[in-house]
């Protein structure tokens, strides 16, 4: 079945003509980066291609000459005949508006995706949708480029955080020897990725660190961010997300809760989690959802009131094998 419905994306891209890549909301590293590779990709196959993302590109990927390829509105569906939407569970994910008439193509490696698309290619062992597009040059006979490796390695560099997270297999890293053998540098993307924070983000990663506090087992890190701490130091909310690998790293904790507001009375909430502490379990219970060991939800009301509750409900979820009503 995978190598069937490679075959048949690939048709579908080579006859179109007027293509729309697009990503969810909140994009990241793989997202953005599978995007521009695509993108590339249907180049040299002398289409016509635009990237249309809902949401601004988080720090770093904002700063990079590359990405100013990405346009950041919505996408205009006239004479368009193929939109590809990346890591979208349904078309209301990306944030566009005007493309549900259009033929669409949805690649995704999260299992809780509904299949909404002309074409659905969804692979959760993938560690990335990087892996995927990478698995796309065969059928659609295009010769990678230094600059697609360096994209892709950079895609898959990032979702599995540096080759950190459990989603990183040895698939992933046969994919990326082979990118390295194209051309791309893990050395120069690594210090690219990795090491371009700016000096307010490390004093408000300070900031946020000093609320951190631990359940009574201690394998629970809590972290709240606040507004005006945002405001204070003109970070965005999404530049933060890598805070939640320091608490992780903690000895002994298997969780993190990140609370994060983002107006008065409503809060965005990362978890992440290692090990057998299922994130996704605890997000979907609130309404979100996401990986086992990444996930997220919002909440509206007083911290003080949902702090506790979504503590005990965390804790009673993270090593449950199903949700319970």
């Amino acid at each position: 079945m995978s190598q069937e419905i490679k075959i048949e994306i690939a048709r579908k891209i080579l006859d179109s003509h007027n293509i729309a890549i697009t990503s969810h909301l909140r994009p990241d590293g793989d997202s953005i980066y599978t995007s521009l590779a695509l993108a590339e990709i249907i180049d040299l196959l002398g289409k016509k291609v635009e990237i249309v993302n809902c949401d601004p590109l988080p720090f770093p990927f904002k700063e990079f000459p590359e990405t100013q390829r990405i346009r950041i509105g919505q996408i205009n569906p006239q004479g368009l005949d193929l939109v590809i939407l990346l890591e979208c569970a349904d078309v209301s994910r990306s944030g566009q508006t005007g493309i549900n008439h259009l033929p669409k193509i949805n690649i995704d490696h999260h299992y809780s995706n509904s299949p909404y698309a002309d074409l659905n290619w969804i692979d959760p062992s993938a560690s990335a949708v990087g892996e995927m597009v990478y698995e796309l040059l065969e059928p659609l006979q295009v010769n990678i480029t230094p600059r697609m490796a360096e994209f892709l390695y950079s895609a898959i560099f990032s979702d599995t955080g540096s080759f950190q997270f459990s989603n990183t297999t040895s698939r992933s890293f046969y994919i990326c020897h082979q990118l390295v053998e194209a051309g791309a540098n893990p050395n120069l993307i690594a210090d690219k990725i990795l090491n371009n924070n700016s000096p307010a983000k490390i004093r408000l990663l300070g900031r946020v660190l000093s609320s951190l506090t631990l359940n009574p087992s201690g394998n629970i890190a809590v972290l709240v961010m606040w507004q005006k701490d945002l405001e204070e130091f003109g970070i965005k909310e999404i530049d933060l997300e890598d805070i939640t690998t320091l608490a992780r790293s903690i000895k002994g904790v298997e969780m993190v809760i990140f609370f994060k507001e983002m107006q008065t009375g409503e809060f965005r909430v990362s978890l992440r989690s290692k090990g057998r502490a299922n994130s996704a379990l605890a997000a979907e219970y609130f309404g979100g959802g996401g990986h086992m060991h990444a996930a997220g939800f919002t909440v509206k009301g007083n911290l003080k009131e949902l702090y506790s509750e979504i503590i005990s409900t965390v804790e009673n979820l993270m090593f449950s094998s199903s949700l319970k009503s």
